[in-house]
């Protein structure tokens, strides 16, 4: 069912939420006056290189603000990043990023296709895959392409001035990135392209070589980027500070508890639509929890998550597995707790295993026939029966 586009103000109202850059503002709105007077919608596109298995909260801003567009009426873009993958954006970085293989790719789109779904409308989305266009140009395309871009607007950049200024290795590859990513706006005649603030650079590449190709440049909207749980740098799975969308409901909850109040608003902005009230910052942090849990997973297990957390966090069902070791690194394996025998001695030597709530750092110690509970870690936490 077609979606009544709103007018102009309304929509800017909503969008400029968490936004950090609108170029040009006076074209965006120029677009959404349009949009409104002829009920046409806009049409938004959003890449993601899938680098990884899995999205986390840091991935989600952007397909928040393709949400917002969505409901406001306008065709949205979810561009996987397949061909641009094999590259690795160079953004932010100061050394090159390893190449991944074909397979890894292509398994971590798959998960991205379907993880997006979450928060965008399955039916009113469109996906798209960059080496549609990109895997059938020829090295006289790409030459055409590299000669409409120079290198002195290149190194502009901040990452490539930095490690050009430090003798850093550039290879010319990752000069091709930018143009690729600015490609698949001219491929997709997008009106506006979405990203973080700091792909400013790359989204500015698509409004030029859109012009050169003889179209009307796409409009540019960056949104701030999310800080992760160590409430300093970015939210990064490399870094260990984010919280995956596929987290179990407990796990989720209890990580996003763990940010810190100054960065909590600027979560609420990023994340959602609401306006907290602040006077009590651990209830405004449960609300937040509740609305990601409930995002992810459901309502009921956001509702029921968030009671067992005012509840002082008791103890779930667990998971039982029969195990037929004795020695303990030897059960930690079986049992699913450690990955190999070094990790699992490694665990219990770091004072890391609890038994029936006593500490355990031999790795070798026997255990009898038995069910015993065990604790690996701060959360891992396993019911397990050691059969004669």
């Amino acid at each position: 069912m077609p979606i009544t586009i709103p007018p102009a103000a309304v929509q800017f109202e909503r969008l400029r939420r968490g936004a950090v850059d609108l170029n040009p503002e006076s074209e965006f709105l120029k677009r959404l006056e349009a949009s409104h007077r002829t009920q046409t919608p806009l049409r938004i596109k959003t890449g993601f290189d899938p680098t990884a298995p899995d999205l986390h909260l840091g991935h989600t801003v952007l397909m928040e603000k393709m949400a917002q567009f969505q409901r406001l009426g306008h065709e949205v873009i979810f561009l996987i990043g397949d061909y641009t993958a094999r590259i690795g954006d160079p953004t932010g970085r100061n050394a090159m990023r390893p190449p991944l293989s074909d397979a890894e790719i292509d398994a971590n789109a798959a998960t991205y296709a379907e993880q997006v779904f979450k928060i965008l409308d399955r039916e009113r989305t469109r996906v798209e895959w960059n080496s549609r266009w990109l895997k059938d140009m020829t090295f006289k395309d790409v030459i055409e392409l590299a000669a409409r871009y120079n290198l002195g607007r290149m190194l502009e950049r901040r990452d490539f001035r930095q490690r050009f200024d430090d003798n850093k290795q550039i290879a010319l590859h990752e000069f091709l990135y930018p143009l690729m990513q600015g490609y698949d706006s001219v491929a997709l005649k997008a009106d506006v392209e979405l990203g973080g603030h700091d792909q400013i650079f790359n989204l500015n590449v698509g409004r030029h070589l859109m012009e050169q190709y003889g179209q009307q440049p796409q409009c540019v909207l960056t949104v701030g980027l999310l800080v992760g749980l160590d409430g300093e740098e970015k939210m990064s799975k490399s870094k260990g500070n984010h919280v995956g969308i596929t987290d179990k409901p407990d796990d989720m909850f209890g990580k996003i508890m763990s940010i810190t109040d100054e960065t909590m608003s600027t979560w609420y902005a990023l994340l959602t639509d609401v306006d907290p009230d602040l006077s009590d910052p651990n209830e405004a942090k449960k609300d937040l929890a509740e609305m990601m849990t409930a995002r992810f997973h459901s309502k009921e297990e956001a509702a029921s998550t968030r009671q067992w957390w005012e509840a002082g966090r008791p103890p779930r069902d667990f998971d039982t597995v029969s195990v037929k070791q004795d020695r303990l690194y030897k059960v930690l394996v079986d049992a699913g707790l450690a990955t190999s025998g070094a990790d699992a001695r490694r665990r219990t030597e770091q004072g890391g295993v609890r038994i029936d709530e006593n500490r355990l750092t031999e790795p070798n110690h026997v255990l009898d026939p038995g069910e015993y509970m065990f604790k690996v870690g701060k959360k891992t936490v396993k019911r397990v029966v050691i059969e004669p």
